[in-house]
């Protein structure tokens, strides 16, 4: 059977913090806050990944309230996601994500995000789409007080 997951995540941009997105560092002035590396975009995949197999989200299965995930790669946790779908005896075909941010500008860090989540998941980088926008100067991400990722999964079971 086939199967579909939707995955969202937003974090706020703060001072003093590592900005991460799909396990690559990049460099801006603002890291994102949260009790992990607060990855965004990986963060999304993550609860695409679980909802397409009705494993519930990534605050269920990683949260925020142990202490053994404080400040720990989301790649780690992905990790944990794709162990959890091999063993119910799933195959992930895509994962289709969008990265929602003023700043910085992400593209020339895509393909290796691409590569990162890919290696972490075992399966070919052109199962993994990663794109970026902008949202014009509106709301929250378009005043750079955060920055969202929304993604989409299809698993096989």
């Amino acid at each position: 059977m086939i199967r579909m997951g939707i995955g969202y995540d937003v974090h706020r941009l703060v001072e003093g913090r590592k900005l991460i997105l799909g396990g690559k560092e990049i460099p801006f002035e603002k890291g994102l806050l949260g009790h992990s590396d607060a990855d965004v975009l990986t963060h999304a995949i993550c609860d695409a990944l679980l909802g397409a197999a009705a494993l519930g989200d990534i605050g269920k299965r990683f949260p925020d309230t142990d202490a053994k995930y404080k400040g720990i790669s989301s790649l780690i946790l992905l990790g944990e996601v794709g162990k959890m779908l091999r063993t119910m005896g799933c195959e992930i075909n895509n994962i289709d994500a969008i990265v929602i941010a003023e700043a910085p500008k992400i593209a020339p860090y895509i393909d290796e995000m691409r590569r990162n989540i890919a290696d972490t998941l075992g399966i070919s980088t052109g199962a993994v789409s990663i794109k970026a926008t902008t949202e014009e100067g509106l709301g929250f991400t378009g005043k750079k007080e955060g920055i969202a990722a929304s993604a989409v999964a299809v698993i096989d079971e």
